[in-house]
């Protein structure tokens, strides 16, 4: 009866070093972890920005919205690249229903209001498609940049099935459309609140 009791009570004292060390190595490595998570999250949402184009972490500095539900799109967040002191870009995180699920982008748009680039954040399209979107090999986002909406007429912020300027990823129309309508309406957002975006005192 006491070899047992001792027994039990040294699988208890193991069981609970046990849980301890473990308790012990989570918080160890939470901190490490959680900035790895946030490094990775910077590379992505910083290819958007062209190399030299910023020296600050615009990650570390955002920038207040308002109004941000657009026409076919709404803005969860913005945030400012700086070049020596003055706004080099500003990131706006934008989120669009795509054919399987919400698709989130990353737009970056230079103080003239030309668009210096575009990523897909996150997908839920269907296999094949999503990947056509997010393969950066296949380039279909670069035919956007540069773009601004005084370059291109309202009209032409379209498939050119519909009579507009982009070419649409193959098999995939309803997910080319919501890009599209995303990117345009990040555009039209930031002409309407330009000064705000950049951090320029109101005369």
């Amino acid at each position: 009866m006491i070899a047992r009791k001792r027994s039990t009570a040294v699988l208890l004292l193991v069981a609970g070093l046990a849980i301890a060390a473990t308790l012990a190595w989570q918080r160890f490595t939470a901190g490490p972890i959680a900035v790895a998570s946030r490094q990775w999250q910077e590379q992505q949402w910083l290819k958007v920005l062209p190399p030299g184009s910023y020296d600050n972490r615009p990650l570390q500095t955002p920038v207040a919205l308002t109004d941000t539900k657009l026409s076919h799109s709404h803005l969860l967040a913005g945030y400012r690249a700086n070049l020596a002191g003055a706004t080099s870009a500003v990131l706006l995180h934008s989120s669009v229903q795509g054919y399987g699920g919400a698709i989130e982008l990353v737009i970056a748009i230079s103080p003239a209001g030309r668009l210096v680039g575009v990523r897909v954040l996150k997908q839920q399209e269907s296999p094949g498609l999503g990947d056509q979107l997010v393969d950066p090999a296949r380039h279909w986002l670069d035919q956007f940049l540069g773009q601004t909406l005084r370059d291109t007429p309202e009209q032409a912020w379209a498939l050119k099935r519909d009579q507009g300027a982009f070419d649409q990823l193959a098999g995939a129309t309803v997910t080319s459309r919501a890009v599209i309508e995303a990117i345009q309406d990040t555009l039209r957002y930031f002409d309407q609140h330009r000064p705000a975006l950049l951090g320029e005192t109101p005369p």
